[in-house]
């Protein structure tokens, strides 16, 4: 049985609003229709589909995320491709948001790399097409 596409991905928020704000304002993802499931959160949509789950802090938890201390393995980064580098350097340099940027041997792709504000690593594949601008 072969895998599909990815569906989404979750994430612990320290703080629920800032993280929103960065996946909206940042990241260009709309906050959509999410279940009354009891917890606070978002959905967060690309492209019309929820791509990104986040959670907040639940009753209990004394302000820290559920499950924020426990492993979850060795992920080191979530990539997305990508349209408009340009104006994503500048999104990122305008909300002071450190990242790296490199070009990828023989395809000339260019990534940028950098984090949200709960420590997610997030990698941005442009084409080689967008390298000039």
């Amino acid at each position: 049985m072969p895998l599909g596409a990815l569906n989404h991905f979750t994430v612990y928020t320290v703080d629920l609003a800032r993280t929103r704000d960065f996946w909206r304002d940042v990241m260009g993802l709309t906050d959509g229709d999410r279940p009354p499931l009891g917890f606070p959160g978002h959905w967060m949509y690309s492209a019309g589909a929820p791509t990104v789950h986040l959670v907040g802090p639940r009753e209990g938890d004394d302000g820290k995320p559920a499950r924020r201390t426990q492993p979850t393995g060795q992920l080191d980064h979530i990539a997305f491709s990508a349209t408009g580098l340009a104006e994503m350097r500048e999104r990122l340099r305008r909300h002071d948001i450190p990242f790296r940027e490199m070009v990828v041997p023989r395809d000339g792709q260019t990534q940028l790399f950098f984090h949200d504000p709960d420590g997610v690593g997030i990698e941005l594949n442009f084409t080689a097409s967008e390298a000039g601008s």
